[in-house]
């Protein structure tokens, strides 16, 4: 059974800092890309970085500079550290699993972060 489970969300400042995080088993975790996709009410999912399983990373131009995702192989967790956090950050965080060669897909349940004085 493959499992993605988000923690690290939760109420901050504008201007503070929270790290989510997703554990995942199930699944040969360093062939993966791992993805973080956020989905605000009333919008669409989007991505908002990712790690390829070789490391290579990508940011939305919206958190360029303040989120860094980040994976460790030896744990099949993958983070995103999150500073400088503004209102519009508020959004509920998913996790993603991808494997291109196979199109298989796995998504977590997701983790509420909320940013408000």
């Amino acid at each position: 059974q493959v499992r993605l489970v988000e923690s690290g969300g939760g109420l901050e400042q504008p201007g503070g800092s929270l790290r989510l995080s997703c554990v995942v088993s199930g699944i040969i975790f360093r062939i993966y890309d791992m993805r973080w996709y956020r989905q605000a009410p009333g919008t669409q999912r989007e991505l908002v970085a990712d790690i390829t399983s070789g490391g290579s990373t990508n940011y939305a131009d919206s958190v360029k500079g303040r989120f860094t995702i980040s994976r460790d192989n030896a744990k099949n967790t993958v983070l995103l550290q999150m500073n400088s956090l503004k209102p519009e950050d508020t959004a509920v965080y998913f996790c993603n699993g991808f494997h291109f060669r196979t199109n298989r897909n796995y998504w977590g349940q997701g983790t509420q972060v909320t940013v408000s004085s």
